[in-house]
């Protein structure tokens, strides 16, 4: 019999307190109160749909994504993780992410979502910049990304990626490296680090803003690089970077072609069955 490769799972929470210009997610502002209850009850739903095709598999790891999950309340979050592993097999050391936004978040929040089981934090920073964030759309300052981070390690998460991007608009070398080095001086267990791309179907798509060039961008990526692993953080795939041991295991399982189920309204999912490979 075929081994069958390992399974992870894609939760997708698909609200925002406003949508950024740059971003081509299923994502979306909130404009009146969202129905936790109901909609956690469709994701357990949509679950139980694609269970068939998991191969009695335990899940290696856990991903909660957005949009905004942590505009969630603990409650629902906690009612979710329960009611999905009521319904599938979780490895004993399963990987279980959740994404938050600095300033959606306090830490009694932080405090719930560990204890609701959630052992992995991704924190969406993006940039240190004041100026940066404003012309992101972002909502929080670089005071509460760091007091984010703060909260999440006095509430008890040992395992914390920090979201950065590069690239921005009008953004001078010296100005990317002040992003990293603020990263890198918080000391997080993984940096995801990317450029800004400019997505069909965005804001910045309509009015483009003014973005480095290609010399630019590259003198960028090349010293940031270089940066990154003397700090100790080495790179695993095209954009994430950790320390040894740290590395995202979720992330893993996309790159080395395991399979995943994907349950939410911007989800997908890919399975090895003996017929071969299923998309939802």
């Amino acid at each position: 019999m075929t081994m069958l490769p390992p399974l992870s799972l894609y939760i997708h929470i698909p609200w925002c307190v406003s949508k950024c210009p740059y971003c081509d997610f299923n994502s979306h502002s909130l404009r009146e109160a969202v129905n936790e209850e109901s909609y956690v009850s469709a994701l357990l739903l949509d679950l139980e749909h694609d269970l068939p095709l998991s191969g009695g598999r335990e899940l290696n790891s856990i991903f909660i994504g957005g949009g905004t999950p942590s505009l969630f309340a603990v409650a629902a979050i906690e009612r979710l993780l329960r009611g999905v592993r009521h319904r599938v097999g979780v490895a004993p050391d399963a990987e279980i992410t959740l994404e938050a936004n600095p300033g959606a978040v306090d830490v009694v929040h932080f405090e719930g979502y560990l204890a609701a089981g959630v052992n992995r934090l991704s924190l969406g920073v993006q940039s240190f910049d004041r100026q940066m964030l404003h012309a992101l759309g972002r909502i929080h300052t670089p005071a509460d990304a760091v007091e984010a981070l703060t909260l999440a390690r006095a509430a008890g998460f040992q395992n914390i990626n920090l979201d950065l991007m590069f690239g921005l608009p009008s953004q001078a070398l010296s100005e990317a490296m002040g992003d990293l080095d603020a990263a890198i001086a918080l000391a997080p267990n993984h940096l995801s680090w990317y450029q800004l791309t400019i997505e069909p179907n965005t804001l910045f798509h309509a009015h483009p803003p003014l973005t480095p060039d290609e010399e630019l961008l590259w003198e960028i990526q090349k010293t940031g690089h270089a940066r990154l692993q003397q700090a100790g953080y080495l790179q695993y795939e095209v954009s994430a970077y950790a320390r040894a041991g740290d590395s995202c295991r979720h992330n893993l399982n996309y790159w080395t072609f395991g399979d995943y189920l994907g349950i939410g309204a911007g989800a997908h999912a890919k399975l090895t069955t003996s017929k071969g490979v299923v998309r939802r």
